[in-house]
């Protein structure tokens, strides 16, 4: 499982999407849900690598991928 510490780091989740890990917060409660409704879960913050939107899953759900190969080169 992906905690804090790999921040920064590049990681998949479980529906295959790669992105990097923004934050990892133990006791988040959704602002969109209504105040009665809200329950504290742990969240994993990702957004995708070339930018784009974020997503939340649940940290289990994440392991950290190989960076990919690099393209191009020299010249």
């Amino acid at each position: 499982m992906i905690t804090p510490d790999h921040v920064g780091k590049r990681v998949r989740d479980s529906a295959g999407r790669v992105g990097i890990l923004r934050d990892v917060i133990a006791d988040y409660e959704d602002p969109a849900e209504l105040p009665g409704e809200r329950r504290k879960r742990s969240v994993a913050f990702l957004r995708p690598e070339h930018g784009g939107r974020e997503w939340l899953v649940p940290p289990d759900s994440v392991a950290l991928t190989a960076a990919p190969p690099p393209t191009g080169g020299p010249g």
